[in-house]
């Protein structure tokens, strides 16, 4: 990241300063998004090609529509990922995560290791597991649900997080079941809520060069929106620096807009930033080296919030993909929740990113604190714990949680 980024975005400089930068036109493309009209993918293709004075003024409007629409605070969860198998069959040529069954490395946990996990993470005051696992063609049929009784059935109260589009079309089939059936019998299960993932970029074209085994786009929509019939939300997400343009980025936003507006079930958007360096996208030479992190990062951040206004309030920074630094910056662009805890992250890990695997919540808050936003602990619906010391003021201290649950250590203990 460039080591001035701050400055040359300008950080708190006025709003109208930041404004007079931009070019006329340009500057009423934000000025019409600043009132609250629809951010067309021609308009978002625009700002995703935003440079100088445009980047500077496209910035500015991203944290002004954020300040409106959701205020300062900033959330988090405290949660645990976990990654029960990387057993796989799948192909993603973006995955760097996924073994076959006879590699030395490959494992499949068992019932007794998941439970040890979640154990852990309750202990250290976790309330989401949110768990995804390779596409194992071995497992039993009833894998998923199974995982899911027995986690709910020790630990009543964790909210459970999990299992993929990619993961419910490949556990309906294995099942012989409808997606409304298996997604009402994971449900009934203990389910939650389901990661938006196995997105990447809803357009087809990239999808088959991506992963042409993968969940095509209208079955990703499918299970999405009958999980949201079901009253099973879900996160979205957008994978972005690989083989998709400006153009395929804003279309993908735009086509979440418009389930949101049809459904309402997305609880958050989370650009995730494509990790290269171990994959075979990358080995191959199908992909160069992506943009360097900073810039193109911010921009990704803003676009979707100018998009995504009045649709998803919630814009979610990643701190594993693009490092604890820019993602305090996103905070600037637009980003309005850091994200978790995360305590294990080994498909990012496994691709190349150098973030770590987990940050406490005493660093979360800190760095939220640092960009002048109050840190807020909330539930994966977004639900807004209570404060240790609702009297506190913004400066990180005594604001770490719900009275009576103790806090998070500086750092866990090992947990693989």
């Amino acid at each position: 990241m460039h080591p001035h980024l701050a400055e040359e975005i300008q950080v708190g400089a006025p709003l109208a300063h930041r404004m007079a930068l931009a070019q006329p036109e340009f500057r009423a493309l934000l000025d019409r998004a600043l009132e609250g009209h629809e951010v067309s993918v021609d308009d978002g293709e625009r700002c995703l090609h935003a440079e100088g004075g445009d980047l500077v003024a496209l910035i500015a409007t991203a944290d002004a529509i954020r300040k409106r629409d959701v205020g300062d605070d900033v959330t988090y969860v405290v949660n645990r990922n976990l990654n029960f198998t990387n057993i796989c069959f799948v192909g993603c040529r973006f995955c760097a995560f996924a073994r076959q069954r006879w590699e030395a490395d490959a494992f499949n946990q068992s019932i007794e290791a998941i439970l040890a996990k979640v154990q852990q993470a309750v202990d250290l005051g976790a309330t989401e597991i949110c768990m995804q696992g390779g596409i194992n063609p071995e497992m039993p049929a009833f894998t998923y649900r199974d995982i899911l009784l027995a986690i709910k059935g020790a630990f009543p109260q964790i909210h459970m997080h999990a299992f993929s589009p990619m993961e419910i079309m490949y556990g309906s089939r294995r099942t012989d079941m409808s997606y409304r059936d298996y997604l009402q019998m994971l449900r009934d299960a203990g389910l939650g809520t389901i990661p938006g993932t196995a997105a990447e970029i809803l357009d087809d074209e990239i999808r088959e060069i991506l992963s042409h085994k993968k969940v095509d786009v209208q079955t990703w929509i499918d299970i999405v929106t009958t999980a949201h019939d079901l009253g099973i939300r879900s996160t979205s997400t957008v994978m972005y620096g690989h083989l998709e343009t400006a153009r395929h980025v804003a279309a993908h936003i735009a086509l979440i807009r418009t389930l949101q507006r049809q459904t309402g079930g997305f609880t958050e958007f989370v650009p995730l930033r494509f990790i290269h360096d171990n994959t075979e996208l990358f080995r191959q030479g199908l992909v160069g080296e992506p943009p360097p992190k900073g810039i193109y990062d911010l921009r990704v951040y803003a676009t979707s919030r100018l998009m995504l206004q009045g649709a998803i309030d919630n814009l979610q920074t990643s701190w594993v993909k693009i490092n604890h630094e820019l993602a305090q910056l996103s905070l600037e662009a637009g980003c309005n929740d850091f994200g978790g805890t995360l305590m294990e992250e080994s498909i990012s890990r496994e691709a190349g990113a150098n973030a770590g695997e987990y940050t406490p919540v005493d660093e979360i808050r800190a760095l939220i604190t640092a960009r002048d936003r109050r840190p807020v602990e909330r539930t994966t619906l977004y639900d807004k714990r209570e404060a240790a010391h609702e009297d506190t003021a913004v400066d990180g201290h005594g604001l770490g949680g719900r009275s009576g649950r103790r806090e998070v250590p500086a750092r866990p203990d090992p947990y693989c």
